[in-house]
C-alpha cells in the first residue's frame, strides 16, 4: 500500500506516521516539483495536510482507498468528489487541542509583554521596558468553542481571566456584543463560508479599543483589509497570529513588521504528543483500510 504526504509543511509528522504503520505499507511525501496528479497516480491513501484536493486529484490516484487527514480540518478537500468515488475521507479531531490552547496563551502573553517592542529594547540594552499588561483580571472572548476553545478556557481561567464564547453560527448581534465586552479575543472557528472574513471593518468597530486579537485557527476568518484598517487607525492593542491568508507567507511583509503584531510559523499544533496522537489515528485507519474494516473519524 502506497501512502503520499502531499503537505508543504509539517514535513517531521511523516517520521511519527512511518514508524506506526502496519507490515504492507509505505509512506513518502510528494515531490512539490511535480504535479500533484502524477505524484499521486499510484497512492492507495492520500494525506492532503495543506494541500488542496480537489475533484482532479480525486480521479487521479487508480487505487485510491482512503483520503485521510493528518490534522483536524479539511476544508481544501473536495468532499463531494470524494462522495462520488465512494472513498472514505477522515480527519484526526483533537490531537492539537492542547498545543493549539497553549499557543494561544503563549500570544496572549507575547502581546501582554509587548514581544517585538521588548526584544528591541533587549537590543538596545534598555532595562525595564516597555510597560505591558497582566491577563489577571482581563476578559477574554472565544469565537467558536470546540476542544480547542476548552482547553483555551481552562488555561485562561486559570491566569485569572474571565472567559466568555460564542458559537460562530451565532448572530451578529451576540458576536459584536462579546467583541464589545472583550479585551481579547481568541478564534476557534473552522473556515467555511459562513465564517470567511468573520472578523471585517464592523466587528472590529465594535471591539474595545485596544483589544487584542488572536488568530490560530485559519487566516481567512479575517478580512485581511480590515485588519490593516484597524491597526492604522489605532483601534487595536494588538495581534497575534499563526496562520496566515497564503501559506507560505512572505515574512517581507509589512503587515508582519508592525510592532503590534506577533507571528509564528504555523507551529500552534507541531508538538511530539500531537504528532503522536495524529500519527496514531492515521496508521489505525491504514490498518483498518487494509483489514477490511471500518474507519475512524470518517467526515465523507
Amino acid at each position: 500500500m502506497q501512502i503520499v504526504f502531499c503537505g508543504s509543511g509539517w514535513l517531521e509528522i511523516v517520521d511519527y506516521i512511518r514508524a506506526r504503520l502496519p507490515a504492507g505499507a509505505s509512506v513518502r511525501t510528494r515531490d512539490p516539483s511535480r504535479p500533484l496528479v502524477a505524484e499521486i497516480e499510484e497512492a492507495d491513501v492520500i494525506l492532503p495536510s495543506n494541500c488542496l484536493i480537489d475533484a482532479a486529484a480525486i480521479a487521479a490516484p487508480r487505487r485510491l482507498v482512503l483520503i485521510q487527514q493528518p490534522a483536524a480540518g479539511y476544508e481544501g478537500i473536495d468532499l463531494d468528489a470524494a462522495r462520488a468515488r465512494g472513498v472514505p475521507v477522515c480527519n484526526a479531531p483533537g490531537m492539537n487541542a492542547q498545543a493549539v490552547a497553549e499557543t494561544v496563551m503563549f500570544l496572549l502573553l507575547a502581546l501582554a509583554r509587548k514581544l517585538p517592542l521588548a526584544r528591541a529594547a533587549f537590543e538596545e540594552s534598555r532595562i525595564g521596558a516597555p510597560i505591558g499588561i497582566e491577563l489577571a483580571g482581563r476578559r477574554l472572548g472565544l469565537v467558536g468553542e470546540g476542544r480547542t476553545g476548552a482547553r483555551v478556557r481552562k488555561i485562561a481561567e486559570a491566569t485569572g481571566m474571565e472567559v466568555r464564547s460564542v458559537r460562530s453560527r451565532s448572530g451578529r448581534h451576540e458576536l459584536h456584543a462579546l467583541l464589545g465586552w472583550a479585551d481579547a479575543v481568541s478564534l476557534h472557528c473552522p473556515l467555511t463560508p459562513a465564517t470567511r472574513g468573520l472578523l471585517g471593518a464592523a466587528e472590529f468597530a465594535a471591539m474595545k479599543p485596544g483589544a487584542f486579537v488572536v488568530n490560530c485557527a485559519r487566516g481567512a476568518i479575517v478580512d485581511r483589509a480590515a485588519l490593516e484598517g484597524a491597526l492604522a487607525a489605532g483601534r487595536l492593542g494588538g495581534v497575534g497570529l499563526d496562520c496566515f491568508w497564503r501559506e507560505p507567507w512572505d515574512p517581507k511583509d509589512p503587515l508582519y513588521a508592525r510592532p503590534e503584531v506577533v507571528t509564528l510559523p504555523h507551529i500552534g499544533g507541531s508538538t511530539e504528543e500531537a504528532f503522536a496522537g495524529i500519527a496514531d489515528i492515521v496508521a489505525d485507519n491504514i490498518r483498518r483500510v487494509l483489514a477490511g474494516e471500518p474507519v475512524r473519524h470518517r467526515i465523507a
